[in-house]
């Protein structure tokens, strides 16, 4: 039994939302597919600057990815300047930091205006390390930091309860309640003039002038412009399958006493990851948010993650009860660069906020209402999705391809061990099964689902996360429920039963 109730703190302190699902055929200006921070900031910011909007979400908004972050907001990314300045320039990384900034900026300004309780705190970030050895790679971060225009510092002291080698400390950052800012910008689109669809889930994009798109119960949104703002684009365009890859990472969330919070928001990618901060909760207490064990979805075992991150937790923190735990999904690029921008004639997309997806999400709604409105910020050649970065983007590429393709024919060509009697009340197997690759789940009264174990996608085999309960495709990250139904793109169906 894990610790702690298997839900996010985001989700169970907030409201519930409960937006109709589109009836009947509907023609609007701007469809903006996915519910998440980029989707919502998207319609916010297009309704605002005059044209109206409406957000397409498969089921809640807020309540994919976006209702599992941090709620980190902060242009101090982990080991991403000196790279790109080195890569790209000091010009392209200065837009970077600006991009980023202005987001962090820009939250606590729209919360102020609209009056949002979303418990936007200011706190210093730091991305720091452990090792003496990686001090001066750190060191020289630091510089490009600086040298790209954020306020950042080098400390060797820190008010973590453990020593480090060294940090890079960036002022006046913002941690935040994610679920409260982007439900109350929801309600603020809405009496702007724009729509909200909740269960509502697009399953084709028929590309024209306008585009048509198809929903889950054959309804058809007709729109001029459409956003696809998933977190793994539903179109097929620049060659995003082979240049996004999807990782997990888990997250556990404990009360400590005030007098033991560490004061600001940290994050190293030594010993797979660890990001810690605090969030306000009872009369006296903290809530630590501890994130980390990166993995990719279907290949690892995730209670393993889980009980390092506690174990770490506790050796680190004075901690007693484990409150939540839950797993979040993103995805990296290729050139660690998010896209976000036009793929084709009135279609964009904004995906691959490789672990930063606040203030990326943020960055995005402002770049994309710009392409809608005709006013365009000037970061705009940085993230779009078109552009190549073949030194970059090469090494990548490849690795992710062939990623892909072992999947592809090595899964097919191992017989997987096991039947269906082996497959034990409320666990998941790929099995053999009248000569297909069958995914067995048996629910706890002993009912059995046999889905084929093709992910709908692009057919790579799913394996199962028992920690989870959950279908994941090892290939792009689709998730399905026990029974197929679709949980997480980019598929859009759900697996095949093979009952009939």
């Amino acid at each position: 039994m894990l610790e702690g109730t298997a839900q996010s703190y985001w989700m169970a302190s907030s409201e519930a939302t409960s937006y109709q699902a589109i009836e009947g055929d509907i023609e609007v200006d701007v469809a903006v597919v996915g519910g998440g921070i980029a989707g919502l900031a998207t319609a916010w910011e297009a309704t605002r600057a005059g044209r109206t909007a409406v957000v397409i979400e498969a089921d809640r908004i807020a309540a994919g990815v976006t209702g599992y972050t941090t709620g980190r907001l902060s242009s101090a990314h982990p080991w991403i300047y000196k790279p790109l300045r080195d890569s790209l320039g000091l010009d392209a990384a200065r837009l970077y930091a600006r991009s980023q900034q202005e987001a962090v900026e820009h939250v606590e300004r729209i919360a102020a205006e609209l009056g949002i309780d979303c418990d936007l705190e200011r706190r210093p970030s730091h991305v720091y390390v452990e090792s003496r050895d990686r001090v001066e790679a750190l060191k020289a971060e630091t510089d490009a930091v600086r040298e790209v225009g954020l306020p950042a510092s080098f400390v060797t002291e820190t008010d973590l309860p453990y020593d480090v080698a060294g940090a890079l400390r960036v002022e006046d950052q913002v941690q935040f309640h994610p679920r409260r800012y982007l439900t109350a910008l929801a309600e603020d689109l809405v009496r702007r003039g724009g729509q909200v669809y909740e269960r509502t889930r697009v399953v084709d994009v028929a590309e024209g002038s306008p585009h048509r798109l198809t929903t889950r119960n054959g309804a058809t949104i007709t729109a001029r412009d459409v956003v696809i703002a998933t977190l793994f684009p539903i179109v097929e365009h620049a060659l995003l399958s082979f240049r996004l890859t999807p990782l997990r990472e888990l997250v556990i969330a404990a009360p400590i006493a005030e007098e033991d919070d560490p004061g600001a928001m940290y994050i190293t990618r030594q010993e797979n990851t660890r990001s810690v901060r605090t969030a306000p909760y009872r009369d006296g207490q903290r809530l630590l948010l501890i994130t980390g064990e990166s993995f990719s979805p279907g290949n690892h075992d995730v209670a393993e993650h889980h009980r390092l991150l506690v174990e770490w937790t506790r050796e680190h923190f004075k901690v007693d009860a484990i409150d939540y735990w839950w797993s979040a999904q993103d995805l990296d690029t290729a050139d660690k660069v998010p896209y976000v921008g036009r793929v084709a004639d009135h279609l964009y997309v904004a995906t691959g906020y490789a672990r930063s997806g606040m203030s990326h999400g943020i960055m995005s709604g402002r770049l994309l209402a710009g392409l809608l409105t005709g006013d365009e910020p000037e970061w705009t050649h940085l993230y779009d999705p078109r552009r190549a970065h073949l030194e970059r983007e090469a090494r990548p590429v490849i690795s992710a391809g062939m990623s892909t393709m072992r999947h592809f024919i090595e899964d097919r060509l191992r017989t997987p061990a096991g039947t269906l009697d082996d497959v034990r009340p409320g666990t998941g197997a790929v099995i053999r099964h009248d000569g297909h690759h069958c995914a067995a789940y048996r629910e706890d009264d002993g009912t059995p689902h046999l889905l084929s174990a093709r992910c709908t996608h692009l057919g790579c085999l799913v394996s199962f996360n028992g920690m989870e309960k959950v279908w994941e495709c090892p290939c792009h990250g689709s998730r399905f429920a026990p029974d197929g139904a679709v949980l997480q793109g980019p598929a859009t169906t759900g697996l095949r039963s093979l009952k009939d």
